[in-house]
């Protein structure tokens, strides 16, 4: 019998470790986190500030070449947190959240 996946992404997420600029839309976290993988839908992300879920979010990060084609892009998201993971062991909180929409921006 197959084996069934629980896999509900949309894309396939790839492995990256990368800095990102984070922001709430109702100003209360602004800070700087970094991701643990990350698809054209969805990001996870580690961050200091327990941010709820449903919250919307900004997101500025640098995308390197090897994700856009020869050329690293800065990128400018806005998503919405699905899930909130305590990690204790690292003294910080691991964020899913689903990219709602995204631009490449011209270099900062």
């Amino acid at each position: 019998m197959p084996e069934q996946s629980t896999d509900k992404r949309a894309r396939q997420r790839v492995a990256v470790h990368l800095a990102v600029s984070i922001k709430s839309s109702d100003g209360t976290v602004q800070e700087n986190a970094h991701t643990r993988d990350l698809s054209s839908r969805g990001v996870f992300l580690y961050t200091d500030s327990k941010i709820a879920e449903g919250a919307q979010l900004e997101m500025v990060l640098v995308l390197p070449s090897e994700l856009m084609f020869g050329e690293r892009r800065w990128v400018c998201c806005q998503a919405s947190v699905i899930r909130v993971e305590n990690s204790p062991a690292q003294g910080n909180f691991g964020i899913a959240a689903k990219i709602d929409r995204f631009e490449v921006l011209s270099e900062i």
